[in-house]
C-alpha cells in the first residue's frame, strides 16, 4: 500500500466526516457520530471495521485489555471520534499509541462537538514501521455491524 493510497483513503474519510457533521451538527453523543460515519463510509464503497480490538503485549505476554479502535478504514486509516468540549493532549496521545500498536501510518482524531469540524480535526502520522496488524493469510475480522 502506497502513501498515495493512504492519503486517498484519508481524504475520503475526511469528506465523509464533514458530510456527517454537516447533517447532524455538534452536540450529540460520540456513539451517534461513530455509527453515522460508519454508515457514510460504507455508502461510499469503503471497507470499514468498527470497534476493532487492539492487541497489547508486555514482555512477550499478551495482555487482556479492552483497547478498541473505533473505525479502521481500508486497513489503512484509524479514526477516533470524540464529542467533547475540548480535545486534550491525552486524547492525542491515545490515538498516537493506537496507530503505533496496530500499526498504521495515518490516524485522525475527530471532535464532532465543534461548530466547524475543521476546528476539531487532528491528523496523526506514524513514521514507524512494524508488523502488520492484518496478516495477509488471515481475513480481517468482520465488523460487528456488517
Amino acid at each position: 500500500m502506497s502513501d498515495s493510497d493512504i492519503e486517498r483513503t484519508g481524504k475520503a474519510v475526511l469528506d465523509a466526516a464533514f458530510h456527517v457533521h454537516s447533517v447532524l451538527g455538534p452536540g450529540l453523543l460520540e456513539s451517534v457520530y461513530e455509527a453515522a460515519l460508519f454508515v457514510e463510509l460504507k455508502k461510499r464503497g469503503l471497507r470499514v471495521e468498527r470497534q476493532v480490538p487492539i492487541a497489547v503485549s508486555y514482555e512477550s505476554e499478551q495482555l487482556e485489555v479492552g483497547f478498541r479502535a473505533e473505525l479502521i478504514v481500508e486497513k489503512q486509516v484509524l479514526v477516533e471520534l470524540k464529542s467533547v468540549e475540548a480535545v486534550t493532549p491525552l486524547f492525542q496521545k491515545i490515538t498516537t499509541n493506537y496507530i503505533k500498536l496496530i500499526p498504521l501510518k495515518l490516524g485522525f482524531l475527530l471532535n464532532f462537538n465543534e461548530v466547524h469540524l475543521k476546528d476539531g480535526l487532528t491528523r496523526i502520522v506514524n513514521s514507524l514501521e512494524g508488523k502488520s496488524f492484518f496478516p495477509p493469510s488471515q481475513p480481517s475480522r468482520p465488523s460487528r455491524d456488517t
